[in-house]
């Protein structure tokens, strides 16, 4: 494991003593699981857009205009 050493404005660092407070955990472990989800997050967007990218348009329209006609 790394140490990963910050700066934060006073409120935003206070605010998330709160909410860690508020979780019943560590803000160290606040920063883990919101760093876990914002890269999930990330990788999700990542892989749809690599997936659009090797789509057909016209295809994808197609298949929408199919959907319109039921």
């Amino acid at each position: 494991m790394s140490t990963l050493t910050i700066r934060l404005p006073e409120s935003t660092a206070e605010r998330l003593k709160s909410l860690a407070r508020a979780r019943g955990m560590s803000v160290n472990k606040l920063i883990e699981e919101l760093s876990t989800q914002a890269l999930a997050s990330f990788d999700a967007e990542t892989h749809f857009r690599a997936l659009a990218a090797q789509g057909d348009a016209q295809q994808a329209l197609a298949i929408l205009d199919r959907l319109d006609g039921r």
